[in-house]
């Protein structure tokens, strides 16, 4: 087995059940205060403005399965932590990216402007307006955690000494997540940008303040 395969087994397998129950109820956490504020909000609504750009994108509703695929594409950042200091540490500093956007939209809440077409006729699409419908705009939190992310996959994928098409297929990953978020109208330019914006920074920041780094010799023999 190559040297970055054996250390991309190493840390999927480690706390696995942890990181996949400790990911599902960081999700469903979250969901509580972002429903109860998209559907309460506390200050009067404001409609994000249309760009040039987002008049050119046309309504693309296949672009529904790579906008549903962020829940699993947000696993695997905490599925490669190696340890469990690293996981937990992980989840602090995407649980601020999360809050920071819920405080976001507590004080500033937005919401797209409507379709002019009847989106709920496409497949998928009537569920999605009655769990999320479009309001939290700004920032694009689907923007925002995939953003995060793909820096932090990227990281452990250059640490281990992955091969180059497994950062291409991760950057195309986040990239069709970005999109769809325009394609479908769930989204408009400005609340994309904002979203990547937040991603950055709180990826940044994890990266620039971690306790740790771990190299790839210690995961090959762990």
């Amino acid at each position: 087995m190559q040297p970055w395969a054996a250390a991309l087994t190493v840390r999927a397998a480690r706390y696995l059940a942890l990181k996949l129950v400790g990911t599902t109820v960081v999700i469903g956490l979250f969901f509580v205060p972002y429903l109860h504020l998209l559907h309460h909000p506390s200050y009067p609504v404001l409609v994000m403005p249309l760009t040039a750009l987002d008049r050119l994108i046309p309504f693309q509703p296949q672009a529904l399965f790579a906008y549903l695929s962020l829940w699993l594409y947000v696993g695997i950042g905490p599925g490669l932590q190696l340890s469990l200091l690293d996981l937990l540490v992980y989840a602090a500093w995407v649980g601020s990216a999360c809050l920071a956007g819920l405080v976001i939209f507590y004080f500033w809440p937005t919401q797209v402007p409507p379709l002019d077409l009847d989106a709920s006729r496409f497949f998928g699409f009537a569920m999605l307006q009655e769990v999320d419908a479009a309001g939290n705009a700004c920032p694009s939190m689907h923007v925002a955690i995939a953003t995060f992310t793909v820096i932090r996959v990227g990281d452990v994928l250059r640490q281990i000494g992955a091969p180059k098409f497994m950062r291409v297929v991760n950057v195309l990953w986040f990239l069709a997540i970005a999109l769809s978020t325009l394609a479908i109208k769930q989204h408009v330019v400005l609340d994309a940008c904002a979203g990547a914006i937040l991603g950055i920074v709180f990826a940044w920041a994890s990266l620039r303040w971690s306790l740790r780094r771990v190299r790839v010799q210690p995961e090959i023999h762990a």
